[in-house]
């Protein structure tokens, strides 16, 4: 059957020697343009590109009349285009049909070369001298318009954002007039006082603070943070404050009584909150978000160029947009830079996109990578199409009237680029911050991406797309495709913009769904020497070390249920998303399970989700997928289910091949994917149902000894002889029982002279980052870090069942796995901080045994520790040395 070439591709522009596949299409599918006839070399996915003329080694690829790649083998017309990374993603998939045997391209092309003497600045977009109004939320001062009205909970830090979340929870079901809701803000920043981003973070919880979203915001700190309470009044001195209501809080009381004391700030704010109404406002308040993620070949011709034409009209009603992900304009910068208002501010753009390549270099990665896995399935090949379709949501009649730093406040109306990486969420947090109160989101595979307290408009680029996910997406674009004018789409998308801002609700917010992460903090800040950093991470033995073991055992049992790898202390249902953006609805359905008592059947105590904020938009290596493996297979985990996004790096293709690598069998496990199932509702079904269908294996118990303990040791601040010795005995029992211990290698104990001399310990790490242990005995890890929560995490994904921690400064947030035990030897923390501690010992005398006892106890299941019964925990996977934000 013979096609013409416009009812089944496209061309991104007249002039391109390239088009795009709308559908499927087979192998020697016989398509005319014109008066040219050619035969599909290659059964093509939808979005996938084949060559319209022939072409030669040394010629230039186009789209959108833009080079994208340079032919290295001769190309003739029908020939599928391919480059050595699409090959390799298509090659992880359960593809049907064959793929070509070798690229016929390579990314390489002329980098971008600014001629200052050729620059023409742009016009400015004529405004409209009519309006447009919607109804929002007016605020005092210089705050400006929302478009919700809220009240935020905000960790100032990694160190309080557990504590927010349980205050959400606490605050969930209240109900006032105009109060859209409350809402936690936690993220992973800040925990650290060595920080590369603390202005970057400052500067963006100032933004949150005084968003006009926020009714009220309560901030919430520990005091001791680089970035805390009185380094945010400092910092925004500058800010309007004074016209948000707003209080802030130090947690320095029991766990109960902080909580306490902030529902009762919280709830004193209701009525007031609740007092605030919608007012009739102009469209020029509006401040939208510009953002794609799971992009794919459509978005630069159905979805951004929708988001561009709506944005341009609301500029021209004197409102403000905001376009950010700087390495998703690398290969596009010619388009950006001949919209430039003048000289200074195409030079600060060009001085960002340098600063961005410069530090992903330092860190022994490039720009280049940014594209996912999603992105090159879907049929964006490499960086510079990516790029050139991402820009396509500048309108080409609007100019850039100012770049500014992340989360910079939007002053003036406009269009505005901001720097940020490609992430979609550390870049949406940089934009919310800067003012931004609605968000444009396109996509092509179906990203869910919602922030919690501005609404999210997404616009998904094919019918066929949105068919998948009508609950999760807003705008069709792919409507376009099918022959509906632009102008038809953009005008009701228009509509339902002012809709929206005045108050309905879009689907992402109907469905409950929310994220943020702030753009994570980097190691390097200078050239380095990558070949020593990567010598250091070699393989590490597994095997643990040699220690003086020569100890009386004491007569401890506990019991313990047999595991598909021996005696275990406990035995749980798994489900990891496999990236950042998965973990929302991985948590929604574990919470789902165990509220239906839905372990009971299969034998398990409870269900637990692990999220995390990695897998998409980061070059993190070798510490992501140690991790994801070591929970795995971790000893406690009876049966496991993966859940992908859909459009990530680490997708459940990729972690097949890495199961592969390392001798697992996929069929083990359960796989489900959010986009491709079809959305919230639908994947929760599918995993609900796999886990209703797992066998119950095992259940034989039985008394078991120390030789059944795997523990890690934690100490927060400074170790004293005392402490080093008590530690030192009960590690010798331990190990010289068959059990094991395992700590950090910048684990204050391990450098103490007690601790060493009692084991005759030569340190020398065992375990890299994450990495499981192979065999019992004392072992050290690779611990690229001291923030708690990554720390929590590497030493969980080893195979241990306990973590027993040192309090010097305050209680500590658990792991949502493995039991943290916490005690003290410090007097003034046992009496301030008491009743939160496991247990408290005088600094002088020997604790071996009754804390021995509680850890036997914690074992055997009948002693919850006290981390547990507050709800708070911290699981977050480390970027080690090398990772940074793409």
């Amino acid at each position: 059957m013979m096609f013409d070439l416009e009812s089944v591709s496209r061309l991104a522009s007249p002039s391109d020697n390239v088009a795009i596949v709308t559908r499927t299409l087979a192998a020697g599918t016989t398509l005319r343009y014109g008066a040219v006839e050619m035969s599909l070399s290659h059964t093509l996915l939808e979005g996938h590109r084949f060559a319209i003329q022939a072409l030669q080694p040394g010629d230039l690829l186009t789209s959108w009349g833009q080079p994208f790649g340079e032919v290295i083998r001769p190309i003739q017309p029908g020939d599928a285009i391919a480059n050595e990374g699409m090959l390799r993603e298509l090659g992880r998939r359960s593809l049907d049909f064959a793929l070509p045997d070798r690229p016929n391209f390579s990314d390489h092309i002329a980098p971008f070369v600014f001629d200052e003497t050729a620059f023409r600045p742009a016009a400015a977009l004529p405004r409209y001298d009519k309006t447009l109004s919607f109804e929002g939320y007016r605020r005092a001062g210089k705050r400006g318009v929302g478009t919700r009205n809220m009240i935020v909970l905000l960790g100032t830090s990694s160190l309080t954002g557990g504590f927010a979340h349980v205050l959400e929870t606490q605050l969930k079901g209240a109900q006032y007039p105009n109060l859209d809701g409350i809402v936690a803000i936690a993220h992973t920043e800040g925990g650290d006082n060595d920080l590369n981003n603390r202005d970057l973070l400052l500067r963006t919880l100032a933004g949150l603070i005084v968003h006009p979203n926020v009714g009220a915001v309560l901030v919430v700190d520990r005091g001791i943070e680089s970035v805390n309470n009185a380094a945010l009044q400092t910092y925004m001195a500058d800010y309007p404050l004074a016209d948000v209501i707003h209080q802030f809080m130090t947690l320095s009381r029991s766990f109960q009584a902080d909580l306490d004391a902030a529902l009762a700030i919280v709830r004193g704010w209701l009525e007031p909150v609740s007092q605030m109404t919608r007012t009739a406002e102009p469209i020029s308040a509006l401040k939208i978000a510009l953002q794609c993620g799971g992009s794919d070949a459509f978005s630069g011709i159905s979805g951004n160029p929708l988001a561009g034409w709506v944005t341009k009209e609301i500029i021209r009603y004197g409102g403000s947009a905001n376009l950010a992900e700087t390495d998703e304009l690398i290969g596009a910068e010619d388009y950006i830079i001949n919209r430039m208002c003048d000289l200074d501010t195409a030079r600060k753009f060009l001085r960002f996109v340098d600063r961005f390549k410069t530090w992903t270099g330092w860190h022994g990665a490039s720009a280049e990578g940014n594209p996912s896995g999603g992105n090159l399935y879907r049929g964006l090949y490499n960086i510079y199409l990516k790029s050139l379709g991402a820009a396509a949501k500048m309108h080409p009649d609007v100019r850039v009237d100012a770049v500014i730093d992340y989360a910079e406040p939007m002053t003036e109306p406009g269009f505005y680029f901001m720097d940020s990486p490609g992430n979609d969420l550390e870049s949406v947090a940089g934009q919310i911050g800067a003012g931004c109160n609605l968000i444009f989101f396109v996509t092509g595979n179906g990203s869910i991406t919602n922030f919690p307290f501005v609404p999210t408009i997404k616009i998904v680029t094919t019918t066929e797309r949105y068919r998948l996910l009508p609950n999760e997406m807003d705008v069709n674009a792919g409507a376009y495709l099918e022959g509906v004018s632009m102008d038809d789409i953009s005008a009701s998308t228009l509509r339902l913009t002012v809709e929206i801002a005045s108050g309905r609700l879009s689907v992402g917010e109907e469905a409950g769904h929310t994220q943020v992460q702030i753009w994570r903090d980097w190691r390097q800040t200078s050239p380095v020497d990558l070949n020593a950093i990567q010598a250091a991470q070699s393989t590490f033995s597994r095997q643990p070390l040699p220690i003086r073991a020569e100890t009386e055992l004491p007569d401890v049992r506990f019991p313990a249920v047999r595991g598909a790898q021996g005696w275990v202390s406990d035995q749980v249902g798994l489900i990891l998303p496999t990236s950042l953006c998965a973990g929302q609805i991985a948590r929604m359905c574990a919470e789902w399970l165990n509220e239906h008592d839905a372990g009971r059947e299969l034998g398990v105590s409870r269900f637990v989700s692990l999220v995390h904020t990695e897998g998409c938009g980061s070059s993190t290596g070798r510490e992501l997928y140690n991790t994801l493996i070591g929970y795995l297979t971790h000893p406690m985990v009876k049966h496991a289910l993966l859940l992908e996004h859909g459009c990530e790096k680490t997708h459940n293709g990729y972690i097949r091949q890495l199961m592969a690598e390392r001798g697992l069998d996929p069929a083990h496990y359960g796989w489900a994917s959010v986009q491709l199932d079809g959305g919230i509702q639908k994947v929760m079904r599918k995993m609900t149902d796999w886990f209703a269908r797992q066998p119950e294996r095992g259940g034989e118990t039985s008394l078991v000894g120390l030789e059944a303990v795997r523990l890690a040791w934690v100490i927060q601040g400074d170790v004293s002889d005392n402490l080093a010795l008590n530690l030192a005995t009960l590690t010798r029992m331990i190990v010289a029982a068959g059990g094991s211990v395992v700590l950090a290698e910048n684990d204050p104990l391990l450098a103490h002279s007690v601790y060493q001399h009692e084991l005759a310990l030569q340190p020398q790490i065992t375990l890299g980052y994450a990495q499981s242990m192979e065999s019992a005995g004392f072992h050290i890890m690779e611990m690229p870090t001291r923030q708690w929560g990554e720390m929590l995490t590497g030493l969980g994904a080893s195979g241990i069942e306990l973590i027993v921690t040192h309090i010097s400064q305050h209680p500590v947030s658990g792991h949502p796995l493995i039991p943290v035990l916490q005690f003290t030897t410090v007097e003034q923390i046992a009496v301030q901080y008491g009743v939160d501690l496991d247990a408290g010992f005088t600094a002088e005398d020997s604790f071996v045994e009754p804390l021995l006892n509680l850890m036997v106890t914690t074992l055997g299941q009948s002693y919850v520790p006290r981390v547990r019964l507050s709800g708070t925990a911290d699981f977050q996977i480390t970027r080690g040395l090398l990772g940074v934000s793409l």
